[in-house]
């Protein structure tokens, strides 16, 4: 009990220059009889009481003296509100201050002390009366003149019998054949005597109650040994249990082997016996190291238990040649130590060749999975995808691979060609789906704010900074993917934190004093030559190859022109239906898409679709309505020509001849026409395109 729980607190204070007079009107109108004495800091600086009073009054002192002419201001215990009220207070302390480094908080009175003692004793008794009526025996005593003073609650169950209803009476008058008054009388204990209660056989320990040498009661203490019958059934049905126990360990079809602390064997059923190919008896009071030199088992896993002390699961073969699973598991006593282990063996012959074959259905179910995700994803109704050329489904072929481990993927390709797309493809197709997935665009936020959307903040991080503090993208995205795009905007100081979060899977907010582990998957994605960064020292060369575990390129539009009439008409469906159109593209807008470069990719065609479905007021988008840019590059697109690299410049120039004779045969069907064009002789148009092998028949136009 603590000083504070039982002072009064905020009591009367006195000031050093207080007369007596004025203090003896402060104990009468408070009704106090002592004070403490503080200084104007409120530390106690002595005692004043009224037996002060009492003195000035009895030897004629003035009135008018000062309180601190004659307090007490020497050996004055003092109190801590959260001292201990027995190591503090003694019969001879009346009164305590109890101060705190405020000074003066509480004042510990006569009453104050009285109450605290007569508590314990409440206490003190309460708890008695609780252990005395929680004990199972019955617990009756009697005084020296025989009346009963404890009857518990055991002896109210068993003799039917209220403790209300029997104490303070005669022990004779309720129980006449108590022997607690012979106890009395002769001061002798009575251990072990059978008595008879209620038709039921009780044991009774009786033993006399002595005070400072002097016999003051008796107390007799009952068990009812009806119970030792139950126990004696219950140690038949455990005999019973035994005898089924061993039943089921026989008919177990796994061997069961079965050692004591030391490796000795105790125990083996016939399953076991089958399975070694070896007699039981053989095997009872040996060790184990033995059984294992002897080659019965290849390894004693009893041995590794025994060691280990901890369970063990090995690969046996055995003296028939069998391959077994053996599990060991340690069982042990009150102290700690091992008394028994309890080896399973099952013979996995046959398992280890299902699991060959299971393994082999199971290779071929994955490589099955693998190409039906392909397939679906790729022949689906995808409102994201629109795949055609052979370069695309590589790629994707590609992504449902990579999306069902947890690798680092770096996507490259030029803006506009659907790298975020690709990212969220993998993200659905892993088994992070039901994961989020985030995405931020290093290269969009300033650098000031990009560690605080990456890493968080702790609350007072910086000014401004929230009081909760706020978690960033990687512990938002736990469970799921991140997906980083324009890593290659990454500023270089922030460079070695993603580095440590690709490394051990954590990270510090800002502020922050310890890590954090976060499960993401990591997906990013540029439009820069990083390894060109690396080597300007642009880029952190680690960071790159940590990156760059799994690079996905995304071939620009110009280099996949087998998607642009698919993209076209998923772009027009989707912008008529949202905006309630029913408009179409003529056959010579698609050819002069199918020739233009599209500098700004996917996202350009896009973007031109839905510009020109609602701008151009007729229902068929013609030429005419293209951009100037698009306009007249039927002469300029024949003069386009791609070589490549650095080449002999005969080489060169029949390739560019080549290429002028292609795109010649694409837009026009006659010799005549692409003379015309080419402004040479049509025997000459013959001539060459013998040369090259070209023939009208070879060409495909897109409509």
């Amino acid at each position: 009990m603590k000083l504070k729980e039982i002072m009064t607190p905020n009591p009367i204070t006195l000031k050093p220059d207080y007369t007596i007079a004025e203090v003896a009107i402060i104990f009468m109108e408070n009704k106090i009889d002592g004070a403490p004495v503080v200084d104007e800091n409120n530390q106690v600086i002595g005692l004043f009481t009224k037996s002060h009073i009492y003195r000035v009054i009895t030897q004629d002192v003035d009135m008018k003296t000062r309180v601190k002419e004659i307090m007490r201001t020497e050996n004055i215990l003092i109190g801590h509100p959260d001292d201990e009220f027995e190591d503090i207070v003694t019969p001879y302390v009346p009164r305590l201050p109890v101060v705190d480094d405020s000074g003066v908080v509480g004042m510990l009175t006569r009453g104050d002390i009285a109450k605290a003692f007569f508590d314990s004793y409440q206490i003190i008794s309460s708890e008695l009366d609780a252990i005395i009526n929680s004990t199972y025996n019955m617990i009756i005593s009697v005084d020296g003149h025989g009346m009963i003073k404890v009857f518990n609650k055991a002896a109210e169950r068993m003799l039917g019998l209220k403790a209300e209803d029997v104490i303070g009476k005669h022990i004779l008058d309720v129980f006449p054949n108590s022997g607690l008054m012979n106890i009395i009388e002769t001061g002798k204990e009575e251990p072990m005597q059978k008595i008879v209660l209620n038709n039921r056989q009780c044991v009774s320990n009786r033993s006399p109650i002595k005070k400072d040498g002097k016999i003051i009661g008796a107390v007799a203490v009952i068990h009812d040994i009806s119970e030792v019958e139950k126990i004696s059934k219950e140690l038949q049905y455990v005999k019973e249990l035994n005898e089924e126990l061993d039943a089921i360990i026989e008919s177990s079809f796994d061997g069961l082997y079965v050692s004591d602390g030391n490796g000795i064997t105790v125990r083996l059923n016939k399953a076991f016996e089958m399975i070694s190919g070896v007699n039981g008896k053989e095997f009872m009071g040996r060790n184990v190291e033995e059984i294992e030199r002897e080659g019965i088992v290849s390894q004693s896993v009893t041995s590794l238990v025994l060691k280990k002390k901890e369970p063990v699961t090995i690969i046996q073969k055995t003296k028939a040649g069998r391959t077994t699973l053996a599990t060991g598991t340690p069982v042990f006593d009150n102290d700690g130590n091992i008394f028994r282990v309890v080896c399973n063996v099952r013979d996995i012959t046959e398992l280890n060749m299902l699991k060959q074959k299971l393994e082999q259905v199971q290779e071929l179910s994955q490589h099955y999975e693998s190409q039906l995700k392909t397939l679906r994803l790729r022949y689906s109704d995808s409102n994201k995808l629109v795949v055609n050329s052979p370069e695309m489904k590589n790629v994707l072929e590609t992504v449902i691979r990579v999306a069902q481990v947890d690798s680092t993927v770096l996507i490259i390709g030029e803006s506009g060609t659907g790298k975020e797309l690709i990212a969220e493809t993998i993200h659905e197709y892993s088994a992070r789906k039901e994961g989020p997935f985030l995405k931020i665009n290093c290269g969009a936020i300033p650098e000031n704010l990009l560690e605080s959307e990456l890493f968080g903040y702790e609350s007072g991080a910086f000014t401004g900074a929230r009081k909760e503090g706020k978690p960033g993208y990687f512990e938002l995205a736990s469970g799921g993917t991140l997906f980083l795009d324009e890593v290659g905007e990454l500023p270089y100081s922030l460079q070695a934190k993603l580095l440590r979060v690709l490394q051990n899977k954590e990270i510090i907010r800002i502020g922050g004093m310890s890590s954090k582990n976060v499960d993401v998957r990591i997906v990013t994605a540029t439009n820069r030559n990083l390894l060109d960064m690396v080597q300007n020292k642009e880029f952190r060369e680690d960071l790159y190859y940590r990156l760059n575990v799994i690079p996905i390129n995304i071939p620009p539009l110009r280099d996949r022109r087998e998607d642009i009439p698919n993209l076209v008409a998923y772009f027009i469906q989707l912008y008529n239906n949202k905006y309630n159109l029913t408009k179409r593209i003529s056959p010579e807008v698609l050819d002069i898409f199918m020739e233009y470069d599209w500098p700004g990719n996917v996202r350009e065609l896009e973007n031109l679709i839905e510009r020109l479905l609602v701008t151009v007021p007729g229902d068929v988008i013609t030429k005419k309505d293209l951009p100037a840019s698009f306009k007249n590059r039927e002469n300029a697109d024949i003069t386009r020509v791609l070589v490549s690299g650095i080449m002999p410049l005969k080489d060169a120039v029949e390739s560019v001849e080549k290429q002028i004779l292609e795109k010649a045969y694409a837009k026009h069907f006659t010799t005549r026409q692409m003379a015309k064009v080419l402004k040479i002789d049509a025997s000459t148009v013959v001539r060459k395109a013998a040369k090259y092998g070209i023939s009208l028949g070879s060409h495909n136009k897109f409509h």
